[in-house]
């Protein structure tokens, strides 16, 4: 039904063809021994002619030839809003290939560098080893400040008993003991940071290397 109201409209648009542009009220026109269809809003299409009405300037077109074939096609022009929108889905598609680009590249890594789950526990331990290590005798030297800290705290407690001021060069001492404690105690928590983070890394890498291989 919608064809034959359609082949109606061509042909009375085809009959009119040799009419003006000014006179079909200052609208664009097709090319010689063609017509145009425009559509709403929604995409339904509402009429037909030698020349588009000006308040469908910016709707989609379907240019036809005198047999009825669609030899041209235009979309309508964009809002502001339409086109933001369009930008921003296209940057989420371009984000979702770069993400699947990089990992497709880390699963190759992943399988050149290992063959079995085993070997990716193994260099995990090895790399534990080394940060654990550094752990240890950051946790030594810590100790060996607590202990200098604690000496020379009491030397400060001993002025204060005897209501003699903290001499000077005392209370330098203490407040750089305090200070290279504190920077030791925040290197020995980037430490422990480091252990958590090596072994979720492994984690994550024995994971997906059993989904890409299925091996346990």
């Amino acid at each position: 039904m919608r064809n034959t109201y359609l082949l109606v409209v061509l042909s009375f648009a085809l009959a009119a063809g040799a009419m003006s542009a000014s006179a079909a009220g200052g609208g664009s026109s097709s090319g010689p021994g063609k017509i145009v269809c425009w559509k709403d809003k929604t995409g339904k299409t509402v009429g037909c002619g030698d020349t588009i009405p000006p308040e469908y300037q910016d709707s989609a077109t379907k240019e036809l030839d005198k047999q009825g074939i669609t030899v041209k096609q235009t979309g309508a022009t964009l809002t502001p809003e339409q086109k933001k929108a369009a930008q921003d889905d296209l940057e989420r598609q371009r984000e979702a290939q770069r993400k699947q680009e990089d990992q497709r590249r880390q699963d190759k890594a992943l399988l050149d560098t290992f063959t079995t789950p085993q070997e990716i526990d193994l260099k995990r331990d090895r790399d534990l080893q080394l940060v654990q290590a550094n752990l240890e005798t950051l946790q030594s030297s810590v100790k060996n400040a607590d202990d200098r800290l604690e000496k020379l705290q009491s030397r400060a407690d001993g002025y204060a008993k005897n209501n003699q001021p903290v001499p000077q060069a005392l209370q330098d001492e203490i407040d750089q003991a305090a200070s290279e404690k504190a920077k030791t105690d925040q290197q020995i928590a980037a430490k422990q940071q480091e252990i958590t983070n090596i072994k979720q890394k492994y984690s994550d890498l024995k994971r997906r290397f059993i989904e890409l291989t299925g091996k346990q």
